[in-house]
């Protein structure tokens, strides 16, 4: 299906323009494994959360038919949706990009959080947590942990990504415009790595590279043996398919 396999782990420690060693991209082809994407700039070593926005952006607007799976949750619970009166994503979107400004090149999430923005318990989970075994809800915050803190640092970067002139007549952000994929268009999709980080031997990479390495090797493996349009389309009932296009899904849940 795709030409291009990018597995992204993700960090939402610090600020926007922040360098992080948990932010890693791993990208394979059909024919290579996976290898570490460096930096664009030759003055960093490590990635920020804005740069790899743009670099995302660059990618998906070259016409290479990719898919992009990043490790931090896409959306809040039905609760939070129902609490709020969120009918859609896109209005999702725009909701959390008002209230949670953490794409600010100096903000933090905890800075936000300091101003009591809308959030949820953490009893509240998505349909797509309650089928993995070890998921945190996107609101537990405490003990510290990247889960919550990637969330909200992440989400503010997709709606970014979606405003993007012409971007959405190249890529389907799956589920959330719908779970069948368009034969012409790039694929941004939220990853788990804890699903597949054990598959694979770490080798020399450190943990953060493990998780990005393993999910682009998973989908490059799972589209070699003709599985990933399976994953794509997982046997949910019409209620549930409905619930996981607002709250999203994770990519290799099934």
């Amino acid at each position: 299906m795709f030409d291009q396999y990018v597995g992204i782990e993700y960090s939402g420690w610090r600020a926007p323009v922040s360098r992080l060693a948990g932010l890693q991209v791993f990208c394979a082809k059909p024919s290579t494994n996976p290898l570490s994407v460096t930096v664009p700039s030759t003055a960093a070593r490590q990635w920020c959360r804005k740069d790899l926005a743009a670099w995302c952006i660059r990618e998906l607007m070259t016409g290479t038919r990719s898919i992009l799976a990043i490790g931090h949750g896409f959306s809040f619970p039905m609760s939070y949706m129902q609490r709020h009166r969120l009918k859609s994503w896109s209005e999702f979107l725009e909701h959390f990009h008002d209230s949670w400004p953490a794409d600010r090149d100096h903000m933090y999430v905890d800075f936000v959080r300091k101003n009591d923005p809308p959030s949820g318990s953490v009893s509240e989970q998505r349909l797509c947590e309650q089928w993995t075994s070890d998921a945190a809800s996107v609101f537990q915050f405490e003990p510290p942990g990247e889960a919550a803190h990637a969330t909200h640092a992440g989400i503010v970067w997709l709606h970014e990504m979606r405003r993007h002139p012409g971007l959405l007549e190249k890529v389907h952000f799956w589920p959330f415009d719908g779970f069948d994929v368009p034969a012409h268009k790039s694929v941004v999709a939220e990853a788990y790595p804890a699903l597949f980080r054990r598959r694979f031997e770490t080798q020399d990479r450190d943990a953060h590279q493990q998780n990005a390495f393993s999910v682009s090797m998973w989908l490059k493996q799972m589209d070699s043996r003709g599985a990933l349009r399976q994953y794509l389309n997982p046997p949910l009932t019409l209620p549930e398919r409905r619930m996981a296009e607002l709250e999203g899904w994770v990519i290799g849940t099934y």
